[in-house]
């Protein structure tokens, strides 16, 4: 029941910013993790951001800096805002959630709830 609508996605140059969006509905827990993944053919897919409940975010070394996560919980809408971006940057996009987590920083597997993937693709 709980649906996930990812969108913000587009084509951008080395060095400019683009915000991803994800729309959240029928999600009731008050404890929960929410994330983004990336993922390009032939690799694993990888965390680029967690926000827990509270508040507390999460970054890997790859987009430290450069990426921010954030929540409007009255919109109940989860954000992105890349900036700076690079070609290695380029992948599909998903938003994620689970709920009662205390650690949000953990295997893509286990996050239960997924949208569908926006694309970015970063030239040079």
């Amino acid at each position: 029941q709980v649906q996930l609508v990812e969108s913000g996605g587009g084509s951008v140059q080395t060095g400019g910013s683009l915000t991803l969006s994800c729309a959240a509905s029928g999600y009731t827990s008050s404890t929960y993790c929410m994330a983004w993944f990336r993922q390009v053919p032939g690799k694993e897919r990888e965390g680029v951001a967690t926000i827990h409940s509270d508040g507390d975010t999460i970054y890997p070394d790859s987009v430290k800096g450069r990426f921010t996560i954030s929540k409007d919980n009255g919109k109940n809408v989860l954000y992105l805002q890349m900036n700076r971006l690079k070609p290695e940057d380029t992948a599909m996009y998903y938003c994620a959630a689970v709920p009662d987590y205390i650690n949000c920083w953990v295997h893509w597997r286990d996050y239960r709830y997924w949208g569908q993937g926006t694309q970015v693709t970063v030239s040079s």
